[in-house]
């Protein structure tokens, strides 16, 4: 007998939202996909280096990456003021795209990379979506009946964290969460009030990158002198890459 769905799994909907680590856990249980967003930066960062080339490993954030890295021979990205060139891999996308392409890398993070590590435990398929893919990820997900009743999806907003490690919703993830639903709109299994809420507040926007820029995430990237990654991030449907977690790394999915 299938078991009954929680009422926090949003049962009977196609299309699912929730935010961060515990909504990811939630939904990933009841979920066929999961679509992470972390727009600022981990997810962004992804669908640069799966474009170029590159298998990335997702990695909680911790002292334990580089070790990690020389198990699966793979390089390890560190963090945004850490780059030399040696290591120009890190989560900055500007720096990921101008970074010496290498098969495997294994990119940590505290909120997005997290998710993902965890999510791709549970046996459903795991995707990176961000403002620059989400019309290629959520029309990859529609073209395979995901969000119908059978293969609901979880479309997941990583959120930034406060200084005492509490979540901090985001408006950049709420953004490319609301560009991926929108391109389910259509979905058989219709969308929980939460995806339905996300589809409007991302419908009141004109100026997708103003927003993005505009956001506190963004605004503070920019005072540390990492305009060059807001731009990226906030170029909306500039990638046809459809990041998927396959065998503990994101790849590009075949179209």
């Amino acid at each position: 007998m299938k078991r009954a769905e929680h009422t926090f799994g949003q049962p009977g909907a196609g299309v699912r939202f929730d935010w961060g680590v515990a909504g990811a856990g939630e939904l990933s249980r009841v979920c066929a996909a999961l679509v992470v967003v972390d727009v600022l930066s981990f997810t962004t960062t992804v669908d640069i280096a799966v474009s170029r080339g590159m298998r990335v490993h997702p990695f909680p954030w911790s002292d334990q990456a580089p070790a990690y890295a020389r198990r699966v021979g793979a390089e390890v990205a560190v963090g945004r003021s850490e780059v030399t060139a040696e290591q120009p891999w890190s989560l900055s996308p500007a720096a990921m795209a101008a970074a010496r392409v290498v098969p495997e890398l294994v990119l940590p993070s505290p909120n997005g990379s997290t998710i993902c590590a965890a999510a791709a435990a549970t046996g459903a398929v795991v995707l990176a979506g961000c403002v620059r893919n989400a019309a290629a990820v959520g029309d990859w997900l529609a073209r395979r009946d995901f969000g119908s009743a059978d293969k609901p999806v979880g479309v997941i907003a990583a959120g930034e964290r406060w200084p005492d490690g509490n979540l901090r919703p985001s408006v950049e993830d709420l953004i490319g969460a609301g560009l991926i639903i929108d391109r389910l709109v259509k979905a058989s299994g219709g969308l929980s009030i939460e995806a339905a809420v996300t589809l409007a507040a991302r419908a009141q926007l004109t100026d997708v990158s103003g927003a993005v820029h505009g956001s506190v995430s963004g605004q503070e990237l920019i005072a540390l002198g990492f305009a060059p990654d807001v731009a990226l991030a906030a170029a909306a449907g500039t990638s046809g890459t459809v990041p998927v977690l396959r065998d503990g790394a994101f790849r590009a999915a075949v179209h």
